[in-house]
């Protein structure tokens, strides 16, 4: 009789599941469970409507943003999730076509396959693979509009930080150089279940205008990746490794690899691959 309770609340679907069976939050999976309403709506509605065909939330869990996605993009949501106990309780008590139940990995899902159009990512991200997920958002950059997730702060705050930080890093200059980063807001551990033993934040990413940097872009990674593995280093030491036996006299060596903006990242790339 429960699982059949509506309650509707400021036009948005809510299903009570007060008495409805729960999904045990597992360890191993990183599973810490949204329980405010708040703060599910607040990411929600940080999701511009309009800019992709469709919608994929990553381990909706027992669906709190589900609920509100659902309300606003209907059929064109989909779902994917790991947890078997999590698909089996959204097959239950969420008003969502199994087709749109992607049971399944993320990290290792064809979104090309299965989206031919263009796909806006959403999610209460588990925290131990959230550095994953955005890799995995700039290799499907052309097919991801836009990102809106609840990291761990510090990620959070990596991923937005700006050159001459101590926090930027590989992943801040990958991402901008095909992203917009927004941090939006800091989230508390109580509103979990059960609580993070860290604090929590929500970011907002969209495409920007680049579609091809002008640069070699293999060789672009690679300079980005070998320079902040030697963070503290000058460039002209970090990268020994891919400059050898040479050693270029242009200023921007003198420079640690925190201090270039993602234009001086191509500007050293382009240094690099005439050199060699």
């Amino acid at each position: 009789m429960l699982n059949n309770i509506i309650s509707v609340t400021c036009n948005i679907l809510i299903v009570n599941t007060v008495g409805v069976d729960k999904v045990r939050a597992k360890k191993y999976l990183g599973q810490h469970f949204l329980k405010s309403q708040d703060i599910a709506k607040q990411i929600v509605d940080s999701l511009t409507e309009g800019v992709s065909e469709e919608v994929l939330e990553i381990g909706p869990g027992m669906g709190v943003l589900t609920n509100y996605l659902l309300n606003i993009y209907g059929d064109k949501l989909f779902v994917i999730e790991v947890d078997s106990e999590s698909v089996d309780y959204l097959k239950r008590n969420m008003p969502i076509s199994s087709h749109n139940i992607i049971e399944g990995d993320f990290l290792k899902y064809d979104l090309e396959n299965k989206f031919k159009s263009s796909i806006s990512i959403i999610g209460n991200f588990p925290y131990n693979i959230s550095n994953q997920i955005l890799f995995k958002l700039i290799d499907n950059r052309n097919l991801i509009p836009q990102l809106v997730g609840m990291f761990q702060k510090e990620v959070a705050e990596r991923v937005s930080a700006k050159p001459g930080s101590k926090t930027y890093g590989i992943l801040s200059v990958l991402l901008q150089t095909y992203f917009t980063v927004d941090y939006l807001f800091t989230v508390d551990a109580s509103v979990f279940n059960p609580p993070p033993k860290v604090q929590s934040a929500v970011i907002k990413v969209v495409r920007n205008n680049t579609k091809v940097i002008p640069c070699n872009e293999k060789l672009y990674f690679r300079v980005i990746k070998t320079a902040f593995n030697q963070r503290r280093k000058t460039l002209s030491n970090s990268l020994k490794s891919i400059l050898l036996n040479l050693k270029p006299k242009d200023d921007i060596f003198r420079k640690r690899p925190e201090q270039l903006s993602v234009e001086e990242f191509i500007e050293l790339t382009n240094i690099i691959d005439k050199l060699l």
